[in-house]
């Protein structure tokens, strides 16, 4: 089936689509723009740039995808918007492309769901099955591993990561990284525990939970440094999957620094 373009639309012919693509009222569409097969623009969607929207992938009125990146830095670079196969983009999404200072691409992976007014700013990389809720913003350069979910209103600092399965209570504000299996909150958010909601409904195994709740409160306690307590929780736990990869998160080299318990105290909700 060839694409269903609404008569009010405007879509410029070096545009590429794929097939059952339909595009609604009102909608822009420019000439190095893809959508894959059975991508869906409701209405008032404008798409600009180098931006490739994946397969069955939906965007509601008045998203703006692809248009110039908001950092004075920028002079025109060609950048790219990445947005993969089955997300959904409600209403006033706004996404933008990277810069030559960052890699030159935002990216946002398969599965998501960017809920009214999210903004993801150039050069971040969102991965697959995360969820945004309304006017959750991140900043340039984030990076939001798989499965992770923000509550409403919040905001992230430029250069954070979050690790996979994360959560992000509404309305906090969140500048240093977060662990995966973690969950903040606060403005100026900090570590409240681990996120057991998430990991209970992502069906992991209650031994592996045991583990890695066992090595928060080791690697969060007040004794010794807090590389001490990594060393540490790398022997004793050597072989639990969950704890590897929180141990390789803190390990690797970042911008921003970790977001900590409050008062240092490794509380769990």
């Amino acid at each position: 089936m060839t694409a269903s373009i609404h008569p009010t639309a405007i879509v410029s012919d070096k545009a590429t689509l794929g097939k059952d693509v339909s595009i609604g009222p009102y909608c822009i569409v420019g000439g190095d723009v893809t959508l894959g097969d059975g991508a869906k623009l409701v209405s008032h969607v404008s798409i600009d740039g180098r931006t490739s929207i994946g397969a069955r992938t939906t965007i509601y009125p008045f998203s703006s995808i692809g248009q110039p990146p908001q950092d004075l830095k920028f002079e025109g670079e060609p950048s790219t918007v990445f947005i993969g196969d089955d997300c959904v983009l409600r209403e006033y999404v706004t996404i933008n492309p990277g810069t030559a200072g960052g890699g030159m691409e935002t990216r946002v992976g398969n599965h998501c769901l960017l809920m009214v007014g999210v903004h993801i700013a150039h050069d971040c990389r969102v991965g697959n099955h995360v969820v945004m809720a309304n006017q959750a913003s991140l900043a340039g350069h984030c990076v939001v591993d798989d499965y992770v979910r923000f509550g409403g209103i919040c905001g992230v600092h430029q250069f954070v990561r979050i690790g996979a399965h994360a959560f992000v209570g509404a309305m906090s504000f969140v500048e240093n990284d977060v662990i995966p299996y973690g969950s903040v909150l606060g403005n100026r958010a900090y570590l409240g525990g681990l996120n057991l909601v998430g990991l209970k409904r992502r069906k992991f195994d209650r031994e592996s939970i045991h583990a890695l709740r066992a090595a928060y409160r080791m690697i969060f306690s007040s004794e010794g440094t807090l590389r001490e307590r990594i060393e540490d929780a790398a022997e004793i736990f050597k072989g639990e999957a969950l704890v590897e990869e929180v141990i390789e998160f803190i390990r690797k080299p970042s911008e921003r620094a970790l977001c900590m318990p409050r008062n240092g105290t490794p509380a769990e909700q």
